[in-house]
């Protein structure tokens, strides 16, 4: 009982040292630093800082971008064609950038009444240095996030009454371009309404803050975040709902089926009545002949 007494009377003393505090305080640093090495620097590394983002931004835009928007965004009045080279890019925000070339549409091989969506040539991480450089030269829409656009979290009824609100919106702004079901359709000048079909939630919605070529821009004074986020499941909820009523003719509307009308429905009822008229001659010539 004695020894063990004394071992704790010599622990206490060591304890109160001035160097057991020191000791404790540098061991806690010691794990701390250890701990914050492990696991904080490959998020910092893996994440560029603003700055950092904008500077690659603007080497990849000199590089792709500058020939038809100029060195700075200001845009390039110069008239070839009929067409302008590249508009001023000041203002246009991030959501501009993030749909034209996450869709592929720029950069356009050469000026043009429409730039389809074609195969992208950037990554993921480009696309965001571009979109950030572009955000640089002056305020504009940003990227939305998923949220924004999403149904997810709602209830059932809370999404029947999304699609039915975002579907009375769409058939009143949008079908005399991209026809009832979002099929698309034919511009002026050369240009048409591409297919809604299989576009992206995040790519719809960035068309609609930014209205690219065409189309006109739906601002959140126009349409609310929340209207945007209706229209779209609005045409999500028609490349789920099945056609009943066979054959969709590309889902054109009026047009095709009025074409099918004539050229099958009418000319095969031609076809009939020449088949029958000439059948019915060589049976009466049979009959007089007899």
């Amino acid at each position: 009982m004695r020894l063990l007494n004394r071992t704790a009377g010599r622990l206490s003393r060591h304890r109160r040292g001035p160097l057991a505090g020191l000791a404790v305080l540098l061991l806690g640093l010691v794990i701390s630093g250890s701990l914050y090495t492990a696991f904080s620097p490959a998020q910092a590394d893996s994440q560029p800082s603003e700055t950092e983002q904008v500077a690659q931004g603007k080497e990849l835009f000199l590089a792709s971008c500058s020939f038809c928007h100029g060195q700075n965004g200001e845009g390039v009045p110069t008239v070839r064609d009929g067409y302008q080279l590249g508009p001023s890019l000041v203002g246009v925000g991030a959501a501009a950038v993030d749909f034209q070339v996450g869709t592929g549409r720029m950069p356009m091989a050469s000026p043009g009444a429409q730039a389809p969506r074609k195969k992208v040539v950037f990554t993921d991480e480009e696309i965001e240095a571009l979109a950030a450089y572009v955000a640089s030269l002056g305020p504009g829409p940003a990227i939305p996030d998923e949220s924004d656009y999403s149904i997810e979290g709602l209830s059932e009824e809370e999404r029947e009454e999304a699609i039915s609100r975002g579907g009375q919106i769409f058939l009143t702004n949008c079908t005399a371009c991209h026809n009832f079901n979002g099929a698309g359709g034919a511009m002026p000048r050369g240009g048409y309404a591409p297919s809604l079909h299989g576009v992206e939630g995040k790519y719809i919605y960035e068309a609609l803050l930014t209205g690219p070529q065409q189309m006109p821009n739906f601002s959140n004074g126009n349409l609310s975040p929340e209207e945007k986020r209706d229209v779209i499941a609005y045409l999500g909820s028609l490349e789920e709902t099945p056609e009943y009523a066979g054959f969709t003719l590309g889902g054109l509307g009026p047009v095709s089926e009025g074409l099918f009308a004539w050229v099958v429905g009418i000319g095969g009822l031609v076809g009939a009545a020449v088949w029958i008229a000439s059948h019915t001659t060589r049976s009466n010539k049979s009959k007089v002949d007899a």
